[in-house]
């Protein structure tokens, strides 16, 4: 039982959580990501179809990156803790 009230006593003593980001700001980052996740798909949409398509694996994996994070965001500023 020494252990148990032992991690008790570290439990209590330790700091509480505090995030990098402040909650205050996930809603403007969510709509940043996401506005640019959608401006990247539409000029995925226009580009010209290439022989060796880098250009359009680069723009397509930035857009999914960046809704990815996006979406995780806009999750975290309704209040569903992803």
């Amino acid at each position: 039982m020494d252990n148990y009230e032992a991690i008790q006593a570290l439990h209590n003593s330790l700091p509480p959580f505090s995030p990098y980001v402040p909650a205050s700001l996930l809603p403007s980052i969510a709509l940043i990501l996401l506005a640019s996740t959608f401006v990247l798909a539409f000029y995925f949409s226009t580009l010209p179809k290439d022989t060796f398509p880098l250009r359009e694996t680069a723009v397509a994996s930035l857009a999914s990156v960046l809704g990815g994070f996006g979406v995780v965001a806009l999750f975290c500023s309704a209040g569903v803790n992803v």
